[in-house]
């Protein structure tokens, strides 16, 4: 017989043994869960907490490379190297112990800063510098960006405190080639200037990342580790040719300087296709370096930079009034060197001269400002600015290059008395050399105005290749209008007083010259004696191929367009052998300068 006094411990043991199950099973059940049911979440959490580790995989920058495939952009491997200073600290003292046969870190300390081109002050500086910190400090940078050959000799040391990181890092093979057009890309990798900046969403990589977890010695836990894989950028082809830039960038160097010049380019235009094949500037920047060049000389000036054309221009004005005006290369006008026009405009010519019964040829020969601007009388103020429109004048090139300047022409209700007739003749406007060769390639090229570009693809990692959009070509004059110009600016060459200095053996070669005024920004109205000169020019006549401008920025040994001749005819010269262009087999047809 069971008596109260014995029922009662037995419940109370009961109860508490239910309740010990109760607990047991909600413990039995969270461990299913934590460890089946959740098993990948509390994974992925336990990665984020004290024993979790990550690294970065660096995705590759794509490379930026030359119409033929020749790399002028690549990525390398640089390594950023760290100490330990309290390993450091831990070993010397058991050297000086006898406990353990290293080196000291006084004396390796030696061959790290001969490694790293650093004195071995600077190189036991960091050390110090981190212990006096903190003395237990497990980490400081020992040398930021070395190469793979620092790298392994650092390695080859031998001492467990050192230890390196890769990473993908920018390098131009080719120094300042083309350097001011490809741009740079910053110590972090991102992107600054030129086309590593316009183009980042071809070149760009994505980083991707892997993440563990580690055991207290540091081995990472088997099956912990995850991976999201990192994305190459894509490979850029340029229009431009390597070696051609290379060469043009030696010979504009060279005249700028003969010259005495603040500034120089060359730019080379394909005239059928419309491809910038050379873009050559003076002062250049190397994107290895571009700390060490001047900051307003690390962009491209070719299309940052606005100018007035000067008589450059005379060639669009007479394209218009021959295609709108009814003219022809020998139609007349009556020209002495100084005109007044009856809005109370005066124009005059650089040189003395009588009244001349001048043909349209014989004024872009002679470059005379009175005589083209009683020429541009043959069409309306409008026709003509309606023209500079069509050749592409003030609009800029959509060539690709972030930040491209375009030209100013203002509209006609802005133009003075003056300023109608100064446009005619280059001034009162302003251009850029983009804009200026691709109207020169539609004067020439059967009156078609070409796209201009300097992106010829982006192939992605994937392979597909991405072409840019261009728009269409555009008739801008007509066939027998373009025929017309290109003897007349034959003809330029052959009978200005510049002729030998422009004459290439074999071929027949046209263009006009133009001496800008700058504008004084400060004072007001132009500078005294001081020019932008221009000389454009294409060849073969017969068959056009190439137009190539040069430019010099207030040239003080030669201040007409004279200074840019020779430098034009050696880059010519090059671009026809570069592309091996056939000599010319007509001969030139000499048109008569008076009526």
């Amino acid at each position: 017989m069971t008596t109260r006094s014995t029922r009662t411990p037995r419940r109370r043991t009961v109860v508490a043994l239910a309740v010990v199950l109760a607990v047991l099973a909600g413990f039995i059940v969270r461990l299913v869960d934590i460890q089946v049911v959740n098993a990948g979440e509390h994974i992925e959490d336990s990665l984020d907490r004290a024993f979790a580790g990550s690294q970065t995989l660096y995705g590759t920058r794509g490379a930026i490379v030359d119409e033929n495939g020749q790399t002028l952009a690549g990525s390398i491997l640089r390594y950023d190297c760290q100490v330990s200073p309290k390993l450091i600290k831990q070993i010397d003292a058991d050297v000086l112990a006898g406990k353990s046969d290293a080196r000291l870190w006084a004396d390796l300390s030696e061959d790290v800063a001969e490694i790293t081109g650093r004195t071995p002050e600077d190189v036991r500086g960091i050390v110090a510098a981190a212990l006096a910190e903190d003395p237990d400090s497990e980490f400081a940078y020992l040398e930021k960006g070395v190469s793979t050959e620092q790298f392994r000799a650092l390695a080859d040391l031998g001492a467990p405190y050192i230890a390196c990181a890769q990473h993908p890092a920018r390098a131009y093979p080719d120094g300042a080639v083309a350097g001011n057009l490809v741009g740079f890309t910053g110590v972090d990798g991102d992107a600054l200037e030129g086309l590593e900046r316009s183009q980042d969403d071809c070149l760009s990589a994505t980083n991707g990342t892997r993440t563990y977890q580690r055991g207290k010695d540091g081995v990472v836990i088997p099956g912990t580790e995850t991976e999201v894989p990192a994305s190459d950028g894509g490979t850029l082809q340029l229009t431009i040719n390597r070696d051609l830039n290379w060469y043009l960038q030696q010979l504009i160097a060279e005249q700028t300087q003969n010259m005495a010049a603040q500034h120089g380019s060359i730019l080379v235009y394909e005239v059928k296709t419309g491809k910038v094949r050379a873009a050559a500037e003076y002062p250049t920047v190397d994107p290895n370096d571009f700390e060490a060049t001047a900051p307003d000389d690390r962009s491209s000036e070719i299309f940052r930079g606005t100018f007035e054309p000067g008589s450059t221009f005379k060639a669009l004005t007479a394209a218009t009034v021959i295609d709108a005006g009814g003219q022809s290369a020998t139609s007349t006008v009556t020209s002495s060197w100084q005109e007044y026009f009856p809005n109370g405009a005066r124009v005059r010519d650089a040189f003395q001269h009588p009244t001349y019964e001048y043909t349209l040829a014989g004024v872009l020969v002679d470059s005379s400002n009175a005589g083209i601007s009683k020429f541009s009388e043959k069409v309306s103020p409008q026709v003509r600015h309606d023209y500079l429109t069509r050749f592409g004048i003030g609009h800029g090139t959509d060539s690709g290059y972030q930040g491209e300047w375009h030209g100013l022409v203002h509209p006609v209700e802005a133009w003075g008395a003056q300023t109608t007739y100064n446009t005619s003749f280059g001034q009162g406007l302003t251009t850029t050399m983009p804009e200026l060769a691709r109207a020169y390639g539609a004067i020439v090229n059967d009156g078609v105005m070409m796209p201009l570009s300097i992106i010829e693809s982006c192939t992605k990692p994937d392979g597909a290749v991405v072409m840019p959009d261009l728009g269409e070509p555009q008739r801008v004059i007509s066939e027998d209008t373009s025929a017309q110009m290109r003897a007349m600016l034959e003809n330029v060459f052959l009978q200005s007083g510049y002729s030998k200095s422009v004459e290439i053996p074999g071929y027949r070669v046209g263009g006009k010259t133009g001496t800008g005024e700058k504008a004084d920004l400060v004072n007001g109205g132009y500078k005294s004696g001081v020019y932008y000169t221009t000389m454009v020019g294409f060849a073969p006549v017969e068959d056009p191929e190439y137009v190539v401008v040069v430019t010099l920025d207030e040239p003080t040994k030669v201040t007409s367009s004279a200074a840019n001749a020779t430098a034009f005819q050696r880059a010519m010269t090059q671009v026809l052998k570069t592309y091996r262009v056939m000599p010319s087999t007509t001969a030139p047809e000499l048109l008569p300068k008076f009526g």
